[in-house]
């Protein structure tokens, strides 16, 4: 199994939301994300989840990661009610964790399988919408974990003021092929 982190934030405060909204709407971040998760299996709590368009985003498995044993999933066939984060150990494939805060400090503050091998961190270089209201969520504890266990192995890419970089866990072994992918999905914007 291959676990893959992708945000992104806002550079001066880690912010990924504000209340259940992305403070920001960038297009090519969308297409971004989609063209890295195509096909994939995507790890979300019950709010991410709840925040896709229509519960569901196409050609993805989804894996909602919630505490309510009774959650029902928009798409019984292809969505996924996790309750055991640990039940996640025995995957096989590759997972794409896609928030929310939450969610990325359980994973990036793990010190054992479970913690991603690979981040993808995008970060938002531009104003937040003012005009939202609500709690700013951010993603500091995963971004400290970051900074402390992962080294970059891409170069830096910039596309419409978001600054996208790939890591890798330190000192440990990444099936290629999945960062191939990553970076092929970045590079390509087909």
């Amino acid at each position: 199994m291959t676990i893959v982190a992708i945000w992104c934030r806002h550079q001066d405060d880690n912010i990924i939301g504000i209340g259940p909204k992305i403070p920001w709407h960038i297009a090519s971040d969308f297409q971004r994300f989609k063209r890295i998760t195509q096909g994939g299996n995507i790890l979300a709590g019950q709010t991410t989840y709840e925040s896709f368009p229509g519960r569901t985003l196409p050609n993805r498995k989804i894996y909602v990661l919630t505490f309510d044993q009774n959650y029902e999933v928009s798409d019984a066939e292809n969505h996924f009610v996790i309750t055991d984060v640990n039940a996640l150990k025995d995957f096989d494939g590759t997972l794409y964790i896609a928030g929310g805060a939450s969610i990325y400090k359980l994973f990036m503050t793990r010190q054992d399988d479970l913690r991603p091998d690979v981040v993808v961190d995008c970060m938002y270089q531009g104003d937040i919408d003012a005009t939202l209201s609500g709690p700013k969520i951010d993603i500091t504890p995963a971004v400290e974990a970051l900074g402390e266990a992962y080294t970059q192995i891409s170069q830096n890419y910039i596309e419409d003021n978001v600054l996208t970089r790939v890591y890798v866990k330190k000192n440990d072994f990444v099936d290629q092929s999945v960062v191939k992918h990553i970076l092929n999905a970045i590079e390509n914007k087909e």
